[in-house]
């Protein structure tokens, strides 16, 4: 999925509805967070490591994967080839076509996916123990022999080129580019990661050929494994599936860069009855300090359902916007504070006026000792909810791991909140939050709104 349109999706995800909320608020103080009661395991094997975490309740494995190095990586010209490759990886491998592949997999209720953001390429395999070799197996054929035969890739390349169009037909991803093309101009940041209907078109069957060895390679590898397997069990099933990965890649390194982002405000001219608005400002790097105290600071700013400052001053008490939210969003290479609303085009200008209002007074009075209590209590009694699928736990298996969090932070990710003060919050809102470089991109015909590039 190209990231601008899932940080953007993430942004304008849906909450619970008040009533559900208070009740499960309730519901989660009372609870012990399971974090304490999952025994995380170091489990190695072909020269790989897997973290585990064993539950024999249901007869099912579950397996998240990450190669670090995702479409920031891919050629200039070529932007798309990491989620073309992504897509192509489950059409055919080894000896089977792409018909038998997914014939393979469906007979034997295995799912396997492949996808692609601008920092990783992330893989997904759930079975039944029972067919726990075979499905393992067909992860190592998709990793080590896909075929990229013709007729799949031709297929693939019109779908991503299709979803390409249909991007800019949307608003909300139209802002979303935008932001980052202004954001990232001269980094590979600021190009889609989807790519183009033209960069697609330049993708040769080589080069798909060429990715695999060059970026699926064991040093770039972390994996997640929840379910019905012992530690001894999956260091056989990670010798005899990632044995034949190549030690090393050849890619180069993806630089460090720092936002250009100075307050502009870009105009981005649709046709719509509505106004997409991506803003954000520079922020923290997953490794600061002071990023717990910043996960504190957003929540109160912009990312708590409800209570956040820019819900209850743009949409509560003004009714501005259908969705108003903001959140860090560290990226590999780069760090945001990244927001989305949504509003009429009459109503834009007075929208924009008031985030920008909200992100000042915070930026210059700071938050109070009840706003920093409401925070750590829903941060720390909402952490269980993290923790509600496989899928999900193997998912924070693996970003621990790509964020090199230890293996041991599910244990103290609470106490990590609890210790933020009230002195750390204000400190940063004081020193980060920038409302005169806040920047601002708008897709639509909004009214009242100056372009400032």
């Amino acid at each position: 999925m190209n990231t601008a349109n899932r940080l953007g999706g993430a942004l304008r995800r849906a909450t619970l509805s008040v009533a559900l909320f208070a009740i499960l608020a309730l519901v989660l103080l009372s609870m012990a967070s399971p974090a304490h009661a999952v025994e995380v395991q170091r489990v190695t094997g072909g020269g790989v490591e897997a973290w585990l975490v064993e539950d024999h309740t249901n007869p099912i494995i579950t397996v998240r994967l990450a190669f670090r190095g995702g479409a920031a990586l891919d050629p200039a010209d070529k932007s798309g080839l990491a989620e073309m490759v992504a897509a192509l990886l489950d059409e055919g491998a080894g000896d089977l076509d792409s018909t038998a592949f997914h014939e393979r997999l469906e007979d034997l209720a295995i799912s396997l996916s492949f996808d692609a953001d601008l920092d990783a390429v992330s893989g997904k395999v759930e079975t039944l123990s029972d067919n726990r070799d075979a499905a393992f197996a067909l992860l190592r054929q998709a990793l080590t022999a896909p075929r990229f035969d013709a007729e799949p890739v031709a297929r693939v390349r019109s779908q991503l080129q299709a979803r390409a169009r249909a991007v800019l037909e949307d608003p909300d991803a139209v802002a979303s580019q935008a932001f980052f093309a202004m954001a990232f101009p001269d980094h590979p940041y600021g190009r889609p990661a989807g790519g183009t209907a033209d960069s697609l078109a330049a993708i040769s069957v080589k080069d798909l050929q060429a990715f695999v060895p060059s970026r699926l390679t064991k040093d770039r590898l972390v994996i997640g494994v929840v379910g019905d397997v012992t530690a001894d069990e999956l260091a056989a099933l990670l010798q005899r599936t990632f044995a034949d990965l190549p030690a090393q890649g050849d890619a180069a390194a993806v630089a460090d860069v720092e936002p250009n982002i100075h307050g502009q405000t870009v105009v981005v001219p649709t046709g719509a009855p509505q106004s997409a608005i991506v803003f954000g400002q520079r922020g923290l790097a997953r490794d600061d300090p002071d990023f717990y105290a910043a996960t504190v600071l957003a929540h109160i700013l912009g990312s708590g359902p409800f209570t956040s400052r820019l819900y209850q001053e743009v949409r509560e008490q003004r009714g501005l916007v259908y969705t108003v939210y903001a959140s860090l969003a560290p990226l590999d290479r780069a760090a945001l504070i990244l927001g989305s609303a949504g509003t009429v085009n009459d109503r834009a200008g007075e929208t924009l006026k008031v985030i920008r209002s909200v992100w000042s007074d915070i930026a210059r009075n700071g938050v109070d000792a009840s706003d920093l209590a409401d925070a750590k209590t829903y941060l720390t009694g909402s952490f269980p909810l993290r923790f509600t699928s496989s899928g999900r736990i193997a998912g924070i298996l693996v970003s621990m791991q790509l964020e090199h969090l230890g293996i041991d932070y599910l244990d103290r990710r609470n106490g990590l909140i609890e210790a933020v003060t009230l002195d750390d919050v204000n400190r940063l809102a004081h020193g980060l939050l920038a409302p005169d470089s806040l920047a601002f991109v708008v897709a639509g015909a909004p009214v009242g709104v100056e372009a400032n590039n």
